[in-house]
């Protein structure tokens, strides 16, 4: 069977970004499926006479057409980006013959290229959702027009309705869905959550090596990691708020944030402006995924951060995943279904939505509790083991895929 896999944003490992459709893409072509990518770059090297480049790789075939972006631009630029992938990926995806198209947002526009194709050849789509969208940029008043707003909702209703399968990657997001669309409560729906790639976080770390200290000059007791972007909704000046208390109290507690974004030259600033850049927080450039595992194994902890906006709560973010399957507990801000995980299975630290120094001195009191600490990262990487590793999302894919076809 062949399968086209529609993702704007596909990543090698590589490649500074989250994995997620190379490592499912790998999982299916090991289990004898033909795989086609579909996507966009933002590498100059892709900016070629032809508006498509062809890369075999890994057993994998990737159309690249190159289009610049970054969370540095405006939604109304990155908008932009959007149609034009969306206009271009349409007749790509026509001219490929295809068993099953896989269209992966975000955007919600990814599902305008699988719609015409299903339309126009009769070829069966699965939609996954990574976030509630639009609900979420509108809930966050990225998107105010109402009458735009209706557009986008009207939008998300067609892909459902058209779509063979969904799959959400939370049981929020699957929630929102059937709540808002309750007549798709029949269709099928899979939560898939994302991947805890067990066999390159555990197999590519080294033991003798302290990447760590090369870019902090030192070894802290207590490290807390945030490998991710520094964007609106991530809000990580509320990681600046907690280091400024926390310094008071135990400067041993070190918390490095590595990373791109709209918002990392603030946030930056803010370190700097509350007393605690390069003394208990350290900002990094990103690293690709093959360097990251590294850092994890040397850190105490992994963490993921929202703005308090309870649309955002549902997000299946990659940081969760990457630490459990680097077998460390994993540190949150925000309720939600993580929050009900990480309580009911005791693999990390909750904290309050605002920050005081009652606050602080609890989560300071956690960190100096090995015998916790060590118990929560033997249990969060049994969670990975048992629950999100690349095997069990392949195999309930691949369960997908025979309800269609």
């Amino acid at each position: 069977m062949k399968i086209l896999y529609l993702h704007q944003y596909f990543k090698f490992p590589s490649e500074n970004g989250g994995t997620r459709s190379y490592d499912l893409a790998t999982g299916f072509a090991e289990k004898g499926y033909e795989i086609e990518i579909v996507t966009s770059t933002s590498d100059p090297e892709y900016n070629q006479a032809k508006r498509w480049v062809k890369l075999q790789k890994d057993g994998l075939i990737v159309h690249y057409i190159y289009l610049p972006y970054g969370n540095h631009l405006s939604y109304f630029k990155r908008s932009l980006v959007f149609f034009q992938f969306l206009w271009f990926a349409s007749f790509k995806l026509l001219a490929i013959k295809t068993d099953l198209v896989l269209a992966t947002s975000t955007p919600l526009s990814i599902g305008i290229p699988a719609l015409i194709k299903k339309w126009i050849t009769k070829t069966p789509f699965v939609f996954e959702a990574r976030d509630v969208w639009p609900e979420a940029v509108i809930a966050i008043g990225a998107i105010k027009n109402i009458y735009l707003q209706k557009l986008l909702y009207q939008l998300e209703r067609i892909i459902y309705k058209n779509a063979a399968a969904i799959v959400p990657l939370s049981v929020d997001m699957k929630k929102s869905i059937v709540d808002r669309y309750p007549q798709f409560k029949t269709k099928p729906i899979e939560i898939i959550e994302n991947i805890s790639e067990i066999r390159r976080f555990q197999n590519s770390h080294n033991q003798d090596k302290s990447l760590l200290k090369e870019k902090i000059g030192f070894v802290p007791r207590f490290t807390v990691l945030y490998a991710g972007t520094f964007g609106r909704v991530n809000g990580i000046g509320y990681v600046v708020k907690l280091a400024k208390e926390v310094i008071t109290i135990d400067p041993t507690v070190v918390f490095v944030l590595i990373g791109a974004g709209a918002e990392k030259e603030m946030i930056t600033q803010l370190a700097l402006d509350e007393g605690v850049l390069n003394k208990n927080v350290f900002i990094l450039d990103p690293v690709s995924k093959q360097e990251l595992p590294q850092l994890y194994y040397e850190c105490n902890m992994g963490s993921s951060f929202v703005i308090p906006v309870k649309e955002l709560w549902a997000n299946s973010a990659n940081k969760f995943f990457d630490t459990l399957a680097a077998g460390k507990p994993i540190l949150i801000n925000h309720p939600g279904w993580q929050k009900d995980k990480i309580e009911s299975e005791d693999i990390g630290y909750v904290l309050p939505e605002k920050i005081d120094k009652f606050a602080a001195h609890d989560f300071v009191n956690y960190t100096q509790n090995v015998a916790l600490i060590q118990k929560q990262s033997i249990r969060a990487f049994e969670v990975a083991k048992g629950s999100y590793s690349l095997e069990i999302a392949v195999e309930k894919y691949i369960g997908v895929f025979n309800k269609i076809l």
